[in-house]
């Protein structure tokens, strides 16, 4: 009613997602005190609704002005200073029902336009209900907390955006903590590149480091894929296949097909055994057969009749040590000992050897008692997200930079791996979901691999959660302070975002490229934001449900997070067998 304290004006003007207001003339205050509190008319960013019937429209104040922009040739009282308002739709109420984003009927000329009050701002925002988490306060309300959905918040992907000092890690502690809180069986795994985030989480996390005596990280280089572990030892590129590659890959699953009896997640089948399997495997034995084809001298001048029985050897050597075998030295000339005419791998063997020698790759060459016997990737794998807390920090500090892309990447789809070749099992996958947390990912999620050490490993791994993980019970959260320099795919998948303060006019660009059109309004306040201030950006959209369903329907998230899990020890080697052999397990 016009009589009410709220009223503000009425429209006059409408179009697909905004209006204008004429502030009416009659209201006695600038700045009416509402129910004890002072509420400013006119400022951008504030909220406004329109009571039609039982439909409440709710929009935000984009401008204002003391001409109307949607009427032209008239002239307005000077000492009246006329008062007009930009107002962007975002959504309605109807009757008793939530507050929903989208408008689907539209105010007329002369609705009541009306200030919106605390009591409002509940109605958009709502109260705390079962499955949702709190991630702040209202700007304009310390007593009024904002909630996101959970359940949209992990499956369907979020974004922490921010410049430097503008909050972002302050908010992933925030969100972090209030998940931990709330959910006794919620498991997280957050990867930092600047060892951040322990401090946070004294006694609440489990924190893996390279040279920890306590939790010292282990990423085996035998859990890499021949692409990976090919361009990490010789730089071979992707796609690439010469002679020495050919040569590497066989010898690779020659060696891992000797370990495939020995390991304790169980016996792997020959026959699925590739240079992709993450089967440990002795890489310094590689290195000794391979040093050992090119120092050898035979008995024999023939390449067909040079062979382990007509080598001249003098002494054995020790791969462990990289200490080589002695042969008798060869002679010039038709006569024994013999030059070997294998040279193959040459540049390789070289290559491979310094690798070795350089001890920042100990927490990849040497990962500990890692190697299948002592212990297998089922016990890595339960380390890193099943452990005695919630929340693993994998501290990524002291890694080699040029190695924080095949790192990432390398934790990823490890843990991607056994999310989805577990799906189905009671203590992971669906029945157990799992969100990843990706600290600075513009250094190693990059829109394009520019970098001499950025291959897109990580890149590619990280995209495969945003595009598949929802079905497999994995979700990721990404935090950067260049959201213009990220992965498009990653970005183009974000439910959630979480924006601070953005300087940058392209990074502020590509947040407004991923908001709907009628939250433009909220965008453009970024650059103004104070530290700790952000805007929580949320997509929804309605698509009608088929039935039967498809396979590929959400995890029950909350219900399996607010359940206890209990392990026996060993659960982990049926889905670390079925990754292996590539086979899903049968139920």
């Amino acid at each position: 009613m016009k009589t009410d304290i709220t009223y503000l004006g009425s429209v006059i003007n409408v179009n697909s997602n905004s209006i204008e207001v004429e502030i009416s003339k009659d209201i006695p205050s600038a700045a009416p005190i509402i129910e004890g509190k002072l509420y400013k008319i006119g400022q951008i960013g504030t909220f406004v609704k329109i009571p039609i019937g039982n439909l409440i429209l709710f929009g935000i104040v984009s401008s204002v002005s003391n001409t109307p922009t949607s009427i032209e040739n008239v002239t307005y009282e000077p000492n009246y200073g006329s008062r007009f308002l930009q107002v962007q739709l975002i959504g309605e109420k109807l009757g008793e029902k939530k507050f929903e984003k989208g408008i689907g009927t539209y105010p007329t000329i002369n609705d009541e336009v009306h200030l919106v009050t605390e009591e409002d701002l509940k109605v958009i925002y709502g109260e705390k209900e079962d499955g949702n988490i709190e991630i702040g306060k209202h700007s304009s309300s310390e007593n009024l907390s904002i909630y996101v959905d959970l359940h949209n918040f992990v499956l369907r992907h979020s974004a922490i955006l921010g410049s430097t000092g503008s909050g972002k890690s302050n908010t992933t502690v925030c969100v972090i903590k209030s998940i931990l809180n709330d959910y006794h069986g919620a498991r997280i795994v957050l990867v930092d590149t600047h060892g951040e985030y322990a401090a946070a989480f004294k006694d609440k996390a489990k924190v893996f480091k390279i040279n920890d005596s306590t939790n010292p990280l282990f990423i085996p280089f035998w859990a890499m894929n021949f692409d990976e572990l090919s361009f990490f030892l010789v730089g071979r590129k992707e796609g690439q296949e010469l002679s020495p590659d050919k040569r590497l890959r066989e010898k690779i699953v020659e060696l891992k097909k000797i370990n495939r009896d020995k390991l304790l997640s169980g016996k792997v089948k020959e026959e699925f055994i590739t240079a992709d399997s993450p089967i440990p495997f002795d890489i310094h034995q590689m290195w000794y057969d391979f040093n050992r084809e090119l120092v050898a001298t035979y008995s024999e001048g023939q390449e067909d009749k040079q062979t382990t029985e007509t080598e001249m050897l003098i002494k054995e050597g020790y791969p462990k040590k990289l200490i080589p075998a002695e042969f008798e030295p060869y002679k010039m000339g038709n006569v024994a000992p013999y030059k070997p005419k294998k040279d193959t791998m040459y540049l390789y063997e070289k290559k491979i050897l310094a690798r070795f020698k350089d001890n920042r790759y100990d927490f990849m060459f040497n990962p500990g008692d890692y190697f299948g016997e002592k212990k297998d990737l089922d016990e890595l794998i339960k380390n890193w997200i099943d452990n005695e807390h919630r929340l693993t920090i994998l501290d990524l500090n002291e890694v080699p930079f040029e190695l924080i892309d095949i790192s990432v990447g390398l934790i990823t789809r490890i843990i991607f791996d056994s999310m989805y070749w577990g799906r189905f099992e009671k203590y992971t996958g669906r029945n157990r979901p799992l969100l990843m947390v990706f600290e600075e990912a513009h250094s190693y999620l990059p829109k394009n691999e520019s970098s001499t050490f950025i291959y897109g490993y990580s890149r590619k791994a990280v995209e495969k959660i945003y595009k598949e993980g929802r079905k497999f019970g994995i979700g990721a959260m990404v935090i950067t302070q260049r959201p213009s320099e990220i992965s498009e795919t990653i970005l183009a998948q974000v439910g959630t975002f979480i924006a601070l303060r953005l300087t940058n006019s392209s990074d502020k660009n590509t947040v407004q490229s991923s908001a709907p059109n009628n939250m433009n309004t909220l965008i453009e306040l970024l650059p103004s934001l104070r530290i700790g201030e952000a805007i929580n950006i949320p997509t929804r959209v309605r698509i009608e449900l088929m039935e039967p369903r498809p396979s590929s329907s959400d995890p029950k998230l909350v219900e399996c997070w607010k359940k206890s899990f209990e392990l026996e020890g060993n659960e982990y080697k049926k889905v670390v067998t079925a990754s292996r052999e590539q086979k899903q397990i049968k139920y």
